[in-house]
């Protein structure tokens, strides 16, 4: 056995020289080949010595040299991969300290294994565990560790020559790592493992050969993955877990007495618990990436993966509505929030919440172009930090916000959207459980993420307008057609004027007659249950007196079932508008309406002055709307309600002719217990000094 084990450990010893000679030779200078070849020289000394050791049956020599060889092997690998690091004083520093934390840890384990020499084998045993063999064990794992890490790492036109080199050194490692553990579990070491471990290391050596020819330079493009360190550092952490529980169970039910089985089961099955809660914590994972990425990286992102992931949850689904909540989540998923709420541009320059993720607000949360938020985001173009506000709110030329912004429990940062230089609309993010500090890299990469989710929002606004215009296409070809027939069926009608002078004795004319009349008036009838819109004539404004103008609607209305009533709280108010086609649009709401209220219900048409603006109300005790109806389809033009006998297009008619009149509409409804649209209306100059108030 001794003869075998001497010629492994001399084979190995042979292997490694060579490749250390090799080495030697060549170009020189390069700091990554020095390294190899200070750790292939190690080798090549540790096996040397292990020869005579096993020849003169001393393996303390063996166990003296063994931390050194390792601590050159993961000093190597160590290097190469703060290489990565594109700051070389970053890197610098960093290498030293991995430096000093190895040096340490081999000195560590050559006093223990001198305090072994001395005190005897049994004096590094601690409760049942050979430290010395564990301490072994260790460096073996990290190996392990390191070499995955460069494998797994490496782009793709480097792994050619860096898998070989990755191959032969966790074969070596791996061997370390079945000899130790294996020691520890019966209590000491396998001779004909250990023997055997000579032709292992000279095996590896060939395998470690072909990366060196490959690139003898051993530039070895690496790149670290944050994503790869997060799961490798938490499976580290599990296992450092997993070996603290079995130790704790080993003692409870060494120590525990009768109930020693039992307390140990209840253990085991709580601390697995709480690793599983752990493990599926959000807020766990959150903090353990931003741990990672504050103390392992030049940058806080990797850049790539960001953008990445941002585009795939940008643009996946379908370019519908959901594009807003996905834009939302997007920006979210950068920095952790929990949720956000986006703001949109209306055409009354007015900015709306439009969508939400996982986070609620006020439909009255609007904000106004003028307003001092929306100015500073328009010119400075700046993502604004709430916290950061409250502290120093000079920082933002000590600008106001609105006050439901102050008020959101969990409003974090509000993240402008900007698109041609053009504010489209704001995200607000919710706070985020993990980020405890929040500095320019963040805020860069926000602000270029929320350009591109402008640049998407943008582009559904400009398809949802070319659809609508398509569909206002149809609607002028329909006009077309129904002009047509309308010519014809006045043809008609007027050849029937002209003949009646003549024929109207004869009854066989009058018969015909009636039976022309009769069919052009279904044909009417048919036409008007198509087409049910108002006319779009375009006419000179005129000042109207909105009391008398909404009395004559009333009573035209006034056919229809329920009847409508007028309450003119202020009379002499002026507006100046297109007569019929204000009138149309009032005429159109009370139709409405009439068709959403039973016949013993109420229908009410209100005028009233408040704050320098006229205010007409339309309030029925209907079937009411819905908020998610209000907000998604109440004004997209061609969505009716009504089936075919409605165009869908008189509700977006009206607000489109009050935002030309520099007014708006609000709808305000419950289901169940009504409607009511209420127009703000701008008075005209012509009106103000007649205006009378009815006080009841």
């Amino acid at each position: 056995m001794i003869n075998t084990g001497v010629i492994s450990f001399v084979t190995g010893a042979v292997f490694f020289l060579v490749l250390s000679l090799v080495l030697l030779t060549g170009q020189q200078g390069r700091s990554r080949k020095n390294a190899l070849k200070v750790a292939s020289i190690a080798s090549t000394v540790w096996l040397g010595v292990s020869a005579l050791a096993v020849y003169h049956g001393v393996s303390f020599l063996s166990y003296l040299l063994e931390p050194l060889r390792s601590f050159a092997w993961l000093l190597f690998l160590g290097y190469v991969m703060l290489s990565a690091v594109a700051d070389t004083q970053l890197a610098s520093q960093r290498f030293r300290k991995t430096a000093l934390l190895l040096a340490s840890y081999t000195v560590m384990l050559i006093m223990i294994v001198i305090y072994r020499i001395f005190a005897g084998p049994g004096a590094t045993n601690y409760l049942g565990i050979d430290l010395l063999f564990a301490g072994f064990l260790v460096m073996a794992v990290a190996g392990l560790v390191l070499v995955e890490q460069i494998m797994r790492n490496a782009h793709v036109e480097s792994r050619r020559a860096v898998k070989y080199l990755c191959i032969g050194l966790g074969v070596i490692f791996a061997y370390d790592f079945y000899i130790y553990s294996h020691a520890l579990l019966f209590q000491g070491l396998d001779d004909t493992l250990w023997g055997a471990r000579g032709f292992v290391n000279a095996m590896a050596v060939p395998v470690m050969g072909v990366a060196v020819a490959r690139d003898p330079r051993l530039s070895l493009d690496i790149f670290v993955s944050r994503r790869m360190v997060f799961h490798t550092t938490a499976l580290l952490g599990t296992g450092l877990y997993l070996l603290a529980m079995g130790v704790g169970g080993y003692y409870i039910r060494s120590f525990g007495g009768e109930w020693g089985t039992v307390a140990q089961v209840i253990f085991l099955f709580g601390a697995g618990l709480v690793l599983m809660v752990l493990l599926f914590s959000g807020r766990v994972r959150s903090s353990l990436r931003v741990l990672i990425n504050k103390h392992f990286f030049q940058y806080k992102y990797d850049y790539r993966d960001e953008w990445l992931r941002f585009i795939h949850t940008l643009s996946s689904g379908q370019p519908d509505e959901r594009m807003r909540e996905r834009a939302i989540h997007s920006l979210a998923e950068i920095i952790g929030s929990p949720g956000g709420v986006l703001w949109i541009r209306q055409q009354s320059d007015r900015y709306v919440p439009m969508a939400s993720w996982q986070m609620e607000v006020s439909g009255n949360a609007t904000v106004e172009k003028s307003h001092p938020l929306i100015q500073f985001m328009s010119r400075r173009e700046w993502l604004i930090n709430l916290d950061e506000y409250e502290r120093a709110p000079e920082l933002y030329n000590n600008m106001t916000i609105p006050e439901w912004l102050a008020k959101m429990p969990r409003a974090w940062l509000v993240v402008p959207l900007i698109v041609h230089e053009h504010l489209l609309g704001f995200v607000v993010l919710a706070r985020s459980p993990a980020q405890r500090s929040f500095n320019w890299e963040d805020s860069d990469l926000i602000k270029t993420a929320g350009r591109q989710a402008a640049v998407h929002l943008a582009q559904l606004e400009a398809s949802q307008a070319l659809a609508e215009a398509r569909q206002f296409e149809a609607c002028n070809r329909l006009t077309a057609y129904v002009m047509h027939d309308l010519k014809n069926l006045i043809a008609q009608l007027s050849l029937v004027v002209t003949n009646a002078a003549k024929h109207k004795a004869n009854p066989q004319f009058m018969e015909d007659a009636i039976h022309t009349v009769d069919n052009s008036v279904q044909k009417m009838t048919r036409l008007l249950a198509h087409l049910q819109s108002d006319t779009l004539q375009p006419q000179e404004a005129e000042d109207v007196e909105l009391c008398a103008l909404l009395s004559d609607v009333v009573r035209t209305m006034s056919n229809g079932r329920p009847l409508p009533s007028l309450d003119c709280q202020a009379e002499g108010i002026a507006l100046s508008a297109d007569r019929d086609r204000f009138a149309a649009i009032i005429g159109h709401l009370i139709r409405n309406a009439q068709d959403a209220t039973a016949d013993d219900g109420r229908i009410i048409v209100r005028l009233f002055r408040r704050d320098e603006r006229a205010i007409v109300e339309v309030q029925d005790t209907g079937t009411g709307m819905d908020r998610e109806f209000i907000k998604n389809r109440l004004f997209r033009p061609f969505d009716s309600t009504k089936g075919k006998s409605g165009m869908g297009i008189g509700v977006y008619e009206a607000r489109d002719y009050v935002h030309k009149l520099g007014g708006d509409i609000e709808v305000i409804s419950r289901v169940g217990e009504g409607t009511t649209f209420r127009i703000y209306l701008p008075i005209s100059d012509a009106g103000e000094e007649n205006i009378h108030i009815e006080v009841a």
